[in-house]
């Protein structure tokens, strides 16, 4: 199975309130070089000396790490390349609300930022 139609079933799957998720990716290491140059747009981690090859940070809705479309559009890239891989969940985190400055802003504000964030 391709690697972006793993990544949509992984996403699929996954609670509506997930915030944040890690994976691993391995790939054909003969197109090592060539998977690097296309996985540099979400910021995927090389591993060294470890029998995988990169490590994935993605993000639902905030967070500092690529966002789902993202790691989604570069898997594809992969896909159309011809380079074959093999992608594991490794951690899911769900439940955490994102945290900001409200000082000063007025409660109606406040109001309006709970509910777009609570959807």
């Amino acid at each position: 199975m391709p690697l972006a139609d793993d990544f949509q079933e992984l996403i699929d799957a996954l609670p509506s309130d997930w915030t944040d998720l890690e994976l691993d990716l391995r790939i054909d290491e003969e197109r090592y070089v060539d998977a690097a140059v296309l996985l540099v747009t979400c910021n995927a981690q090389p591993y060294s000396n470890h029998d995988w090859h990169f490590h994935l940070i993605v993000a639902h809705q905030f967070g500092h790490a690529a966002s789902a479309p993202t790691v989604h559009g570069t898997l594809r890239l992969l896909d159309e390349a011809g380079i074959e891989g093999e992608l594991v969940l490794r951690e899911v985190r769900a439940g955490r609300v994102e945290t900001i400055n409200t000082w000063g802003r007025p409660e109606s504000w406040r109001e309006e930022f709970r509910r777009i964030r609570a959807q």
